[in-house]
């Protein structure tokens, strides 16, 4: 799987692997963790709750890599946390936190440490050992649970984004929030790859506001409207946009905005331009296919399924049939400013289509050093691209040499 592990005769590391939209339509199951999820143990026939039976199987909600790509970690509505290595595609250890719940789980730089949100009790943000399953620290403050959470990428500071409307920046190194931004409306959140910039999405508003780190409490240098053209054509009035999640490329230059809808939106970063609506997928606004919309557009389950992959060629998203979406973003045109928001942006179709999970595909990550990729729902799966080759170029290779 990892490039570095073959060797060439005169012992240099292999070059490492190219992401092409061959290899990103090759993509395979390589181990599916079945027993990923506790399932709660079925009512007595006399005694159903409706309401268990209604939302179907409990699911895996947040995934997230170690910086070096040899662990993953899950997060799930059965209250635990399982950690797994990539290399060997085993499960580590499993631990519980059956009092506070638990979402949105965050490698630090360390690998033996992460940060996650609670589901019940409070809305504490908790920093965990994984290394002796003791918790460092409690970041109090949030009065709504909280629905983003990323980690800077240059030091240990990180970002929070509630139900309460408030964005607060917090150190690892200290209990006390270090900056608070009040908003209208719930945010999500994302840091750029140099931790300079971060981007604040704001629902009900479709505005992203770009602010940069280090005058986080002067107002945002940039407000992108985010404004499709296109859903008009579906309804009118248009269905609202719901934000889920907000990622940079690598560059810096693009920002992938993740959405409940079946539709994610690729904006320029720098200008505020709509590029790309990726879509072919079923947004993650229901927990299952056969529960109607509501007419008030919703987070749902959604937030975790959608995004790049490490060199931003590709973006890679779950839906709620299951199966995974490779949409191929090499191409993205350019917009000369001023920015027109009745200007419809390209309509991207999937490159591939991969045959997923049982159940909706929630969470969908590629792996920040290897070709690897994990998804997960009521199961979990690690995929590989299949090296067995297409029978036909196999036959063509052969022809060739007689």
């Amino acid at each position: 799987m990892p490039p570095p592990a073959t060797m060439t005769p005169s012992n240099e590391p292999a070059p490492p692997l190219v992401l092409t939209p061959a290899l990103m339509s090759k993509l395979k199951p390589a181990r599916i963790f079945k027993n990923a999820v506790e399932q709660p143990t079925p009512p007595s026939p006399g005694s159903a709750s409706p309401r268990a039976s209604q939302l179907g199987p409990r699911h895996i909600s947040g995934i997230s890599f170690d910086d070096r790509g040899d662990q993953v970690i899950t997060a799930a509505e059965d209250e635990t946390f399982r950690l797994y290595n990539c290399k060997s595609g085993k499960q580590v250890k499993t631990l519980y936190s059956k009092k506070y719940g638990v979402d949105l789980p965050r490698f630090t730089h360390k690998n033996t440490a992460i940060l996650h949100a609670s589901t019940k009790e409070d809305d504490t943000i908790r920093y965990h050992s994984l290394h002796d399953n003791k918790y460092l620290q409690y970041f109090k403050g949030h009065k709504g649970r909280v629905v983003s959470l990323e980690m800077s990428p240059v030091d240990d500071g990180f970002m929070s984004g509630s139900l309460d409307k408030t964005v607060r920046l917090w150190d690892l190194r200290s209990p006390n929030c270090r900056g608070l931004l009040n908003l209208p409306a719930s945010p999500v959140v994302a840091y750029d790859a140099s931790g300079l910039v971060f981007a604040v999405g704001v629902n009900q508003y479709s505005r992203i506001l770009l602010y940069d780190q280090a005058n986080f409490d002067k107002a945002p240098f940039m407000t992108i409207t985010l404004e499709d053209p296109t859903l008009s054509l579906v309804s009118f009035p248009p269905r609202a946009i719901y934000m889920t999640s907000l990622s940079f490329s690598t560059n810096g230059k693009y920002l992938l905005v993740g959405c409940s809808g079946d539709a994610h939106y690729i904006m320029d970063a720098f200008d505020g331009h709509l590029l790309a609506k990726l879509e072919g997928h079923t947004g993650l606004e229901r927990r299952k296919m056969d529960i109607p919309l509501n007419i008030e557009p919703s987070r749902g389950c959604s937030g975790e399924e959608v995004s790049w992959t490490p060199d931003s060629k590709f973006v890679v998203s779950g839906s709620l049939d299951g199966k995974i979406c490779v949409w191929d973003v090499q191409n993205l045109p350019e917009k000369q400013k001023p920015v027109d928001l009745k200007s419809p942006p390209l309509r991207l179709q999937p490159l591939a289509v991969l045959e997923g999970h049982p159940g909706p595909s929630r969470c969908v990550k590629f792996n920040p050093r290897f070709a690897m990729m994990c998804s997960a729902g009521a199961e979990l799966a690690f995929w590989l691209h299949d090296q067995s080759g297409d029978p036909e170029e196999i036959a063509k290779e052969l022809l060739k040499k007689k």
